[in-house]
């Protein structure tokens, strides 16, 4: 049983709730990658929780994006690895992520130096966005960090 899954948008990430028998699930479009062999060795180690926030019911059959907390923070694997960027780029634990900041105030995290890419989406009602990506390091470290470390950023 899949408790995790979502489905994609183009660039920006389209959250909505579905009315539905149980929980509510939630919707976020799939990356192309987000069913690769090496998505599906992250999505068997999603975290269970994100502090405490649970996992949520995702809306596609996609093990590459899950969910957890309202407003939802959702994770998506296959995304195309980052290019040099003016972004700030963060070490959380040995996994480098390229912060940006969304029109909406959430913020954005891409794993650098990893392909595919995993995203992370914070929304603004969360303090510290940051402080969510420690439980994602085991998930991510499913991908080698073959292509740069954050220092490489804006080089």
């Amino acid at each position: 049983m899949h408790r995790r899954r979502a489905l994609r948008a183009p660039l920006a990430l389209t959250v909505l709730a579905l009315v539905g028998c149980g929980e509510p699930a939630v919707r976020a479009v799939p990356f192309g990658g987000s069913d690769s062999i090496p998505c599906q060795a992250v999505a068997e180690r999603w975290p269970d929780t994100i502090g405490p926030y649970e996992p949520r019911v995702t809306a596609v059959a996609s093990d590459g994006v899950a969910a957890w907390g309202e407003p939802p923070i959702v994770a998506r694997c296959g995304k195309a690895p980052p290019g040099p960027t003016t972004d700030p780029c963060i070490d959380v634990n040995g996994v480098d992520w390229v912060a940006t900041s969304l029109d909406d105030g959430g913020t954005m995290f891409t794993t650098y130096g990893r392909d595919p890419a995993v995203e992370v989406l914070v929304p603004a009602a969360y303090e510290a966005p940051p402080l969510l990506l420690p439980p994602f390091g085991e998930a991510v470290g499913a991908i080698p960090q073959s292509l740069g470390e954050c220092s490489s950023v804006g080089d």
